[in-house]
């Protein structure tokens, strides 16, 4: 694990004091706290930004290709994966 660097925060009172009383509640530091928030939300804004990536690609390839599955297909997929079944994806057809 690298070793950490300090980093400063300003908060305003008000966001500072609802810190020091949730942390008081969990039993915990307020830089406790700070840490993870911070740590939960960069880890959601890189899965978001995998996502957007993911999509641009998806997008540049069905402009390329054309190749694509109908909302139908992708309907009829997503039900079978919500009713518990392990089944691969559709195919993409031009």
């Amino acid at each position: 694990m690298p070793s950490p660097s300090t980093t400063s925060l300003k908060l305003d009172l008000k966001t500072k004091a609802r810190l020091q009383k949730l942390a008081h509640a969990r039993r915990r530091s307020s830089h406790w706290l700070m840490r993870e928030a911070v740590e939960q939300y960069v880890e959601r804004e890189e899965r978001r930004e995998q996502v957007r990536r993911d999509a641009l690609t998806a997008w540049s390839e069905y402009q390329a290709t054309g190749r694509h599955v109908t909302q139908k297909e992708a309907d009829a997929w997503l039900r079978r994966l919500e009713a518990g079944e392990d089944v691969e994806p559709p195919e993409p057809h031009d």
